[in-house]
């Protein structure tokens, strides 16, 4: 049987949570804390004062999932409202139907094509290669040819990454689906929803727990853990940890323009802007995140979006991952490796975009990696989760 340990977790977002939650049933004690003045990290939801709707403050959030055991840990600390995620696209003065699908293709070429026709008008568009592509851009190109490309990805992606799409990893398109049907359900996972209460209520509820202490306001540069603290989890940017002394990763940041409008803005949750020369990438309106709340609301809250390089002091939020980050990020893996006594996890700890039901999965991994440790040895070894 595993002696009690007490664990410092940095970082009260989904994996500093998960990993205390999990570690307090496993008998062991977490002191958790957070430099914010709540808990639930880049997904903090609240109400709006004027209007009561909850807003995604840092940017919407729906969870959507495969993994049966994130679905029910969730529905645990909270209750999964459905919601269905659909998302429009502002090109020009048009308004079209994402991720790219047949009414997308359709409306883009002015015509009214079969699956097959669709299928075969894309491959005609699309740019061949033998090799592997290696950006992007390659990537774009190879799946839906210029002319979707220009009109979806191009200027989006620049204004998102703030590079041309040429220096960005086609790893990222991949990501995104290509359709071949009317179905605009933005994501394809089994598990999708909304928390009634929002995503800061389910986090507070994973971390009431007798065995967590919570402390908010609370930088870890200037937190002095107790002597019985055996291990420490660092969910924060991996280069802070270091004092960034092997240099900055680089980071995109997000800026957000809040306002009450007086009425329906854009009909939809979320509508991309797509040309270049637009400066926000999308606009949210919140009402719709939770539609068993709408009947009778007629203000709602709106929030333009802009993305640009975070800079130190700034809140980052994608790794950016160009050439000159995937070398300084192996020298700071390096470092990590021969750093004792510390986890590095979560999307900033392992300089990686995590969805929120992966990083809650790999919160399990790291928790019950630490608890078989402590149950074969008196003293904590090293742990590095996978970068």
């Amino acid at each position: 049987m595993a002696q009690q340990r007490t664990i410092l977790v940095i970082g009260a977002g989904f994996t500093g949570a998960v990993i205390a939650r999990r570690m307090a049933e496993s008998g062991h004690r977490a002191i958790v804390i957070d430099e914010r003045d709540h808990v639930a990290g880049n997904c903090h939801t609240a109400r709006d004062p004027e209007t009561g709707i909850m807003v995604h403050l840092y940017g919407p959030h729906i969870f959507h999932t495969d993994d049966d055991d994130v679905w029910q840990f969730m529905a645990q600390h909270c209750e999964m409202m459905p919601y269905r995620h659909q998302v429009k696209a502002r090109v020009g003065e048009r308004v079209y139907s994402l991720p790219v699908n047949l009414h997308t293709i359709n409306q883009l070429a002015g015509r009214a094509m079969s699956p097959a026709e669709a299928r075969a008008f894309v491959a005609a568009q699309s740019i061949k290669g033998d090799n592997p592509p290696e950006s992007f851009e390659d990537q774009a190109l190879r799946m839906v040819g210029p002319r979707i490309y220009a009109a979806f990805f191009k200027g989006y992606t620049q204004k998102q990454w703030g590079v041309t799409p040429d220096r960005l990893p086609a790893a990222i398109l991949k990501r995104l689906p290509l359709r071949f049907t009317y179905d605009d359900n933005y994501f394809f996972h089994r598990h999708q929803g909304i928390p009634r209460d929002g995503y800061t209520a389910a986090v507070a509820s994973i971390l009431d727990h007798p065995r967590i202490t919570l402390h908010t306001r609370t930088s870890h540069e200037g937190f002095s853990p107790p002597a019985e603290v055996a291990h420490t989890v660092y969910t924060g940017p991996l280069d802070r940890y270091f004092g960034h002394r092997l240099g900055r990763l680089g980071y995109r940041t997000l800026r957000f323009a809040h306002h009450v409008a007086e009425a329906p803005f854009q009909g939809t949750a979320v509508m991309n802007y797509c040309d270049a020369d637009v400066p926000q990438t999308r606009i949210t309106e919140h009402v719709y995140f939770a539609p068993w709340e709408m009947a009778g609301r007629t203000r709602s809250v709106v929030t333009h979006e802009y993305s640009c390089a975070a800079g130190p002091g700034d809140i980052p939020y994608y790794p950016v991952r160009l050439i000159d980050d995937k070398a300084r990020l192996g020298a700071y893996v390096d470092l990590a490796r021969t750093t004792t006594g510390v986890t590095f996890a979560g999307r900033l700890g392992n300089y990686a975009y995590l969805d929120m039901d992966v990083a809650i999965r790999r919160a399990f991994e790291v928790a019950s990696h630490l608890h078989d440790a402590f149950t074969r040895a008196a003293r904590p070894e090293i742990f590095v989760h996978p970068v």
